[in-house]
């Protein structure tokens, strides 16, 4: 029911962008959420994803007409609205998982996969409010924390920020102590290429330019410009058409030395 109202509100969204109206937030979302986070009884990994808004992707497939521009407009907005209407709610949930974490050694366990899931969904939309307090705890999870989910998620967090120094040094410090773990670094090229901030191509493009990178490497192709073109949908599908000549003209390139991972990388302009 939760996810289905999310929809509905997201839908009503992408119709005001549609129609150049100011955007509004029906209050029913932020209620609903602001009870889930408040109820400690709940399951954390069903507060988890009672948070996790209906991705791009699936917005696109059950729209008439794939309006990337509205859909992006419409979640982000949604996005950091519930950031500031649910800004104590998810600060203090954060604050008590991660301290949980810092405290007690990782486990494998669903108890424990659940309190990270809710801690790192919680940060997510912390960071939207740009408050320094949530920069400072981003980093100190991302040069603190014991595990690659925790790790990864700080980072994703930092990439579409506007922190642009702090961003800079995370990456470089990330890179500085994986580098010699080609599947971890595949992370690190996914998370960048998912940036939906602008100049997402320009990104790509120097990305391919790091030593780490390597055309012939399918994996490196598929964390890098698979992670664009098929997950950013924002950059991918510019209005100026940049983002399918990059892959048109990638594709082609790909083709003379891997015929299959070339066709795979067309994908994304199959949906």
């Amino acid at each position: 029911a939760g996810q289905q109202l999310a929809v509905q509100v997201l839908q009503d969204l992408i119709g005001q962008h549609q129609q150049g109206q100011a955007l509004v937030l029906d209050q029913r979302l932020v209620n609903a959420l602001r009870s889930v986070l408040s109820d400690e009884s709940l399951d954390q990994a069903m507060v988890a994803e009672m948070l996790s808004l209906p991705g791009e992707a699936y917005l696109t497939e059950i729209s008439e007409v794939a309006d990337v521009d509205a859909i992006h407009a419409a979640r982000e907005f949604a996005r950091k609205q519930l950031a500031d209407n649910l800004f104590e709610g998810l600060w203090l949930r954060y604050q008590a998982n991660r301290d949980l974490s810092r405290n007690t050694p990782y486990v494998a366990s669903a108890e424990h996969f659940a309190r990270r899931a809710l801690q790192n969904i919680a940060l997510s939309y912390l960071m939207l409010s740009g408050k320094p307090e949530v920069l400072a705890a981003t980093l100190e999870q991302f040069d603190a924390c014991d595990n690659m989910t925790e790790r990864l998620t700080a980072l994703a967090v930092l990439v579409n920020s506007p922190f642009d120094a702090e961003k800079a040094k995370a990456l470089q410090v990330f890179a500085e102590n994986f580098k010699d773990n080609p599947l971890v670094m595949d992370q690190w090229f996914s998370v960048q290429a998912g940036s939906v901030l602008p100049g997402g191509l320009a990104r790509v493009k120097a990305l391919m330019q790091h030593p780490a990178f390597n055309i012939k490497n399918p994996n490196k192709v598929r964390a890098l410009v698979g992670a664009f073109a098929g997950q950013n949908l924002i950059n991918f599908h510019a209005a100026d058409g940049s983002g399918y000549r990059f892959l048109a003209d990638l594709v082609i390139e790909l083709n003379a030395f891997n015929p299959q991972i070339a066709s795979r990388q067309l994908a994304p302009l199959t949906r």
